[in-house]
């Protein structure tokens, strides 16, 4: 009852709302940038590995750590197991739509990002903090609005993000395992409380680590699988495409099918537009805002463009359509069973260790995320400390919890906070045209792009710089 209840509420959302605002606003945002995303693509790789900035004060996360804290969030579940969710259910076309909104939002993104640095305030432990709350409140002068998103983030990305990414993990170890789902919520509970009661600095030693290994190792195996395939692409493209727009598909009702699930599980992947890795992003020290935000643009390519379509590529490969779109295996078991089929069973064994590290360093983005929203409701040790303990409850949940439900929830909580967050950056968008413009001046100038407030006329708001 209270599954078909959040699908119907989540079925008027993202058909009448969602879509509509996520590809409008990612366009109208795109042509506001002059298409950011793609005309300073090298900038982001020369940026990702500056150190000037962070060496001098040894404040905050290095540019590096923000990007990796964010990218724990975004790799993970929604890589390779809501990838073969939207394939099952939406077909092959749901692919290109996750190219689109990967596309258009990586300018949202940048967006968010970039505003996140502008309005970061520093914290007691010698670092910043910041994301949509604050920028709500110091940017748009609403403290409500504010707390409104923090308690949507705190929400959606602390419990029942967390959920999902446990149901993952018990998922793809009972098929490769059979792990009864009681020992996998203890294993990841006890693994989970260690992490997330050391702090930032742990969170950020821990994912600088494991996220950039599992991913260099998982696109080995998935690149791979392709170059032994290679041949095959280009008609697996033109498949892709054609049930994107096939008439057939939308006679069928396929089309409304493949635009609803590459949207929501592109979103639920690369987290563009929905105020997550903004304040991760805020937490970097860099010269200028835009740095930052170009960094977490290349976070959305790297997520969607790179590690989801090796994913959709291999499951699109592994036989027959109506393998994958009729069967009884559940998200990440799908993605096994592809790999298992290209290069044998151990290879459905590695998916689960990688899914184990993938989705737990998500567990610790997400967490994180909470975090800092928490404090800037009520800055509370007590309402900290329940809220680590409610994280680790939905960790317990995610772990026992059938798959519809923990996706219906987390496709619900995700919708609200979008909504909330991309209303805010439209609002804010001719603060970032400033300090955009700024960047670019002193890009052409050659004076290190060092920004300050006193170079732009409205300061009102903005503390740090």
């Amino acid at each position: 009852m209270f599954l078909d209840f959040l699908n119907d509420v989540n079925g008027f959302i993202w058909t009448y709302i969602i879509i509509s605002v996520l590809l409008g606003l990612g366009l109208y945002f795109s042509i506001q940038t002059k298409f950011v995303q793609f005309r300073l693509f090298g900038d982001m790789f020369r940026t990702l590995f500056e150190k000037e900035s962070f060496s001098k004060q040894k404040k905050g996360t290095s540019p590096f750590q923000a990007f990796t804290i964010s990218t724990a969030s975004r790799v993970g579940t929604g890589n390779l197991g809501g990838v073969a969710t939207a394939i099952a259910a939406g077909g092959p076309g749901a692919v290109f739509w996750m190219w689109v909104i990967a596309l258009l939002g990586s300018a949202t993104s940048f967006i968010e990002s970039t505003l996140a640095q502008v309005y970061k305030i520093p914290d007691k432990e010698d670092g910043y903090r910041g994301g949509p709350a604050y920028y709500m409140e110091k940017g748009l002068k609403n403290r409500k609005l504010g707390i409104a998103f923090a308690i949507a983030i705190t929400f959606t990305y602390g419990l029942v993000f967390s959920s999902v990414q446990s149901n993952t993990i018990r998922l793809a170890f009972e098929d490769s395992f059979d792990i009864q789902k009681w020992v996998m919520a203890v294993v990841l509970t006890v693994l989970s409380a260690l992490v997330i009661f050391g702090g930032l600095k742990r969170i950020a030693r821990v994912t600088q680590v494991v996220v950039p290994i599992m991913a260099v190792i998982y696109l080995i195996f998935a690149f791979g699988i392709l170059l032994f395939n290679l041949t095959e692409i280009p008609s697996l493209i033109s498949v892709i495409v054609q049930n994107a727009f096939g008439i057939r598909e939308i006679a069928g009702g396929g089309f409304g099918a493949a635009i609803m699930m590459g949207i929501k599980r592109g979103l639920f992947s690369n987290e563009a537009g929905m105020g997550s890795a903004p304040n991760a992003a805020a937490t970097a020290e860099v010269s200028h805002p835009v740095k930052q935000g170009l960094i977490q643009t290349l976070g959305v390519f790297t997520d969607t463009i790179i590690i989801c379509s090796a994913t959709a590529f291999i499951i699109l490969l592994s036989g027959d359509p109506s393998e994958y779109m009729n069967t009884n295996l559940e998200s990440i078991q799908l993605t096994q069973n592809a790999f298992a089929g290209h290069l044998g069973e151990w290879a459905g064994i590695f998916v689960a260790i990688a899914i184990f590290l993938f989705a737990f360093s998500s567990i610790i983005g997400n967490y994180y995320y909470g975090e800092t929203n928490m404090q800037f409701i009520k800055n509370s040790r007590l309402n900290l400390n329940v809220y680590r303990v409610a994280v680790l409850a939905m960790v317990v949940f995610g772990a026992m919890a059938q798959m519809d439900l923990v996706w219906a929830l987390a496709d619900l909580s995700m919708a609200i906070m979008a909504l909330i967050n991309l209303y805010a950056i439209t609002r804010l968008m001719k603060v970032l045209k400033v300090v955009l413009a700024d960047y670019m001046h002193k890009r052409k100038t050659n004076d290190k792009t060092k920004f300050s407030k006193k170079d732009i006329e409205d300061q009102s708001g903005i503390e740090f710089w």
